[in-house]
């Protein structure tokens, strides 16, 4: 079992993402893990990321606030508990526009899959 205590998350930082605060809970520099890793960003109101795509497909679940999450085409305001995938190659941007901060959970494989 490997434990990591909120209050210690180590934080990151990622290129595109402004007025955040992100930590990993598990995996990278959390600690092991095989397969993905798992981490919670803190987006302040007007803060948010670029919109960009990766070659890995993201999981997301709001934890607490509303997240407006675009792929460049659609846009959708995701509130508490809501969930939205993010598939390989597909653009991703979020946002907080509202008043409030918002927290959102994302996980992520470690690599992208190998080519069949």
């Amino acid at each position: 079992m490997h434990v990591v205590r909120f209050t210690e998350a180590p934080p990151y930082d990622a290129p595109g993402h402004a007025l955040m605060r992100m930590v990993r809970l598990q995996g990278r520099e959390a600690g092991p893990a095989d397969t993905a890793w798992l981490g919670v960003s803190t987006i302040a109101p007007g803060g948010g990321t670029t919109l960009d795509a990766s070659a890995v497909e993201k999981l997301y679940v709001v934890l607490d606030g509303t997240v407006t999450v675009s792929n460049g085409q659609d846009k959708v305001s995701l509130q508490r508990w809501d969930s939205c995938r993010i598939a390989p190659g597909e653009g991703r941007q979020l946002s907080n526009d509202t008043g409030e901060p918002a927290s959102i959970l994302l996980v992520m494989p470690l690599q992208a899959p190998s080519p069949a």
